[in-house]
């Protein structure tokens, strides 16, 4: 984006109708003319006043003479995320018979796509490592905070050259229990294979295809083929460590290990600790994982001293940007000015033994005489729940304007972007928008309420994971 604007001590008081003369009656409007761009800008701030915003890009032109594109990045002013964001909108330019200009018309979220910015492609260094791996300490550099709504560009890192690879150090996970497993318990372990080759300083070949787990398939049957990108940012992962698919390794093993005499390390017994491995010059370290659970867990590897010693690298483990786009969508169709409550029932609210009280206390009366207190009425109130029939809330309607995330099947559609940025990843072949990915959008969006209410802090005084389970709080 180009021009830096500091908007926090702006003009806020003059309306998305102000004017600004324009330099000439005739013609199509001149995006690049600046009182445009400050036009513009003004009419952007006096709309969403839920928003602060930290940048702005110079408009460019819009679909037609009457059109301009502009993008800005931005966070919301209240709420608990750590994100900044990027929205790029179409305005339509009025121009009066005087040649006054005046904003006639601000597009929806995203709609000024000749604002987008383009990324370069991925590629790997003489080491073997992305551009953005490791530094000098071994430590990875990394952007602190995600930027939601920019072109994802998760295109996989070819190495380019032989030299690239055979100098190369890598290491690779292989087999075990942890497919088809919750996403939870996948994160778990790979994370424990990312940080052991940090701590080694070396890349680590993974596989992009996973397996999801029936919990969160339609068919409840476990799903092989699914891509990791589908629902991690795997841009932000490759810039930020040393990672490559093991498709391309294996391809280039294949080409290169005999001619340049590459050597492999076996492991086959989890308690080998990353420490015992540190002097092994081989470039490859193989971990290979047996078929009895649940000693065949990657997690394994980060169990007992290690523990001290090797770091999960959370941070670089970022949600899709394609799913945080949906989450940003709906916030902004929400102009980012609502109240947030997560009600938790299924299940659990039909095992009375473990959850006594959950029924009946995420009830829509009980819901009814609790929430008033929290949240104001007549507010924007979105609901994220697993109770699948939505019309149970309906009572609520007379108190809160109530919003549900298939209230925005628009935003995963057949028309969709994310349904064609997906497609696209997938080979041609149409991706579902499956149970994991609903449940990471609603948990999302909830988050950037600007109250949040919790079903067991706030609703129930059961705990969470059943009957005498809650912590106890400690002096």
């Amino acid at each position: 984006m180009t021009d830096v604007v500091n908007l926090s001590e702006g003009d806020n008081s003059i309306t998305q109708n102000s004017e600004a003369e324009s330099a000439s009656c005739e013609g199509p409007i001149d995006c690049r003319d600046p009182e445009v761009f400050h036009l513009m800008m003004r009419a952007t701030i006096e709309k969403f006043k839920d928003i602060h915003f930290y940048r702005f890009g110079k408009p460019v032109q819009g679909s037609d003479g009457n059109s301009c594109d502009m993008a800005w990045r931005f966070r919301p002013k209240e709420g608990k995320t750590a994100s900044f964001y990027k929205d790029y909108r179409r305005f339509s330019i009025l121009k009066s018979e005087n040649c006054t200009l005046s904003v006639g018309d601000i597009g929806e979220y995203h709609t000024g796509v000749n604002a987008r910015k383009r990324k370069k492609k991925a590629g790997f260094d003489k080491q073997g490592k992305t551009e953005a791996g490791f530094d000098k300490q071994g430590k990875t550099e990394v952007n602190s905070l995600p930027v939601v709504g920019e072109v994802v560009n998760d295109t996989l890192p070819v190495v380019e050259s032989e030299g690239s690879f055979s100098h190369g150090k890598y290491l690779i996970y292989s087999g075990g229990g942890d497919r088809c497993k919750s996403m939870n318990h996948y994160l778990w372990s790979f994370l424990c294979a990312l940080g052991e080759a940090q701590y080694l300083n070396r890349t680590l070949v993974m596989e992009l295809t996973l397996c999801l787990s029936s919990i969160y398939t339609t068919s409840n049957q476990d799903e092989e083929g699914k891509d990791f990108r589908f629902y991690f940012d795997f841009e932000h992962l490759r810039e930020s460590a040393s990672v490559l698919d093991a498709k391309q390794f294996w391809t280039d093993w294949e080409k290169w290990q005999k001619k340049d005499g590459l050597g492999m390390h076996l492991v086959e017994d989890y308690r080998v600790t990353p420490m015992k491995l540190n002097d092994v010059k081989d470039t490859l370290i193989m971990r290979k994982f047996g078929s009895v659970e649940p000693d065949n867990y990657w997690y394994r590897v980060c169990e007992g001293e290690t523990e001290s010693i090797v770091q999960r690298p959370w941070h670089l483990v970022w949600k899709s940007r394609r799913l945080m786009d949906i989450v940003s969508a709906i916030a902004s169709k929400l102009n980012w000015d609502y109240d947030s409550v997560h009600i938790e029932r299924g299940e659990k609210a039909q095992n009375k033994e473990l959850w006594p009280n959950l029924d009946a206390d995420t009830s829509p009366s009980a819901l009814l005489s609790t929430l008033p207190n929290k949240i104001e009425d007549g507010r924007n109130l979105y609901i994220a729940t697993n109770e699948p029939d939505t019309s149970f809330f309906d009572p609520l309607k007379d108190k809160y304007t109530t919003h549900f995330l298939d209230e925005y099947k628009d935003l995963w559609d057949e028309s969709s972007e994310w349904y064609f940025d997906t497609t696209r990843l997938n080979n041609g072949v149409p991706v579902e928008f499956d149970g994991y990915m609903k449940v990471s959008v609603d948990t999302e969006v909830f988050l950037r309420g600007k109250k949040q209410i919790e079903t067991f802090n706030d609703l129930t005084k059961d705990c969470k994971d059943g009957i005498n389970s809650c912590s106890t709080a400690t002096s």
